[in-house]
């Protein structure tokens, strides 16, 4: 994750859209606005204050990030909405009443917008303390919930499992294809695995694993998201089977340039591209903001990971490996009494 939050747009949001960590920073800062709609708002000269700078410097980063703060939490109340926000106000900060009586409209942050205020000024020691207490705690948020490391993160998933055997099956189609219709030796099992891993996300498996930095005995594909799962099993089983028709018509093996000539035909078909794009994004984006591991040759394709994503790997569904294969073992114990 990118210590400099105030160059990082893709960094800012990772942390806005993680909502365990958001959490433990609203504890943690402790401060409290005015309650409305649920939540806490916060004026612009209530920031102004807590950051101590100006409330013309709290305008420029308004004007120059306008559309991100919007998009977490900043907005300007007008009409009804602000006849509602005056009398909040006047019940809970007197002290607001004289300034807020005045305005037509009046542009209120909620925590999350105070949060993303924080991580771009620049000139304000307060906020470079608060970015330093937000990267501490989100490091921490995610390792006490995925117990202690994050190689494995993707493993959380609930439809990982499903999706490695699953993929297994598919695997095996492709290693049978290789054995039973090219005419090469056992270096054509890494040679056309490579091939697919390459088409998919621009590495192949020993590039991947010094990226993660793996050992030689661990697995790459646990560590792989479910959708570049899919997509290799796509690519596999599909390929498998130009493999058996073609040398079904030719009526022996194939040599390997035609095997190169076959597969450079089938990963140029239209159909992969949106496949492709989308699992080169999840992967990218994904691994810098939970590994800190970055693809070199994904850069175009990071962006700021999802708040259903930090649901989906940090949130009360997901679980580790043994916890997961010990639920499938509970399934396969029960489908085993009905018989």
């Amino acid at each position: 994750m990118s210590n400099d939050l105030t160059n990082s747009g893709i960094a800012r949001q990772n942390i806005l859209n993680n909502r365990y960590a958001l959490q433990e920073i609203q504890t943690a800062v402790g401060i409290s606005g005015i309650l409305y709609e649920s939540e806490f708002k916060f004026t612009k000269r209530q920031l102004a204050e807590f950051f101590e700078v100006s409330e013309r410097t709290i305008d420029n980063f308004l004007e120059k990030n306008a559309s991100e703060l919007a998009k977490n939490g900043y907005e300007v109340l007008k009409g009804k909405r602000l006849i509602d926000f005056k009398l909040v106000v006047q019940h809970q900060h007197v002290h607001e009443m004289d300034f807020v009586n005045k305005v037509p409209q009046l542009g209120i942050f909620n925590f999350r917008a105070l949060l993303n205020l924080g991580m771009l000024l620049t000139d304000s020691l307060k906020a470079r303390e608060l970015r330093s207490t937000i990267l501490d705690i989100v490091i921490d948020t995610i390792n006490k919930r995925t117990g202690g490391g994050t190689k494995y993160i993707n493993q959380r998933d609930e439809d990982f499992v499903g999706n490695l055997l699953r993929g297994e099956d598919y695997r095996r189609e492709f290693t049978d294809a290789l054995r039973d219709y090219v005419d090469m030796g056992n270096f054509k099992y890494i040679v056309y695995t490579n091939k697919v891993y390459l088409s998919i996300f621009k590495e192949n498996a020993d590039e991947y694993r010094k990226i993660l930095s793996l050992e030689k005995d661990e697995n790459v594909r646990h560590t792989m998201y479910s959708e570049v799962l899919d997509l290799i099993s796509s690519y596999e089983t599909g390929f498998a089977d130009v493999l058996k028709n073609k040398s079904g018509k030719l009526c022996r093996k194939l040599m390997s340039e035609e095997v190169d000539r076959l597969f450079k035909e089938f990963e140029s078909q239209r159909l992969w591209e949106p496949l492709r794009e989308k699992a080169r994004q999840k992967m990218a984006s994904r691994d810098l903001c939970f590994r800190d591991a970055l693809h070199k040759n994904l850069e175009e394709y990071i962006g700021a990971v999802s708040s259903e994503d930090f649901i989906r790997f940090l949130g009360e569904k997901s679980m580790s490996l043994d916890e997961r294969l010990e639920e499938f073992k509970e399934v396969f114990k029960r489908l085993k009494e009905r018989e």
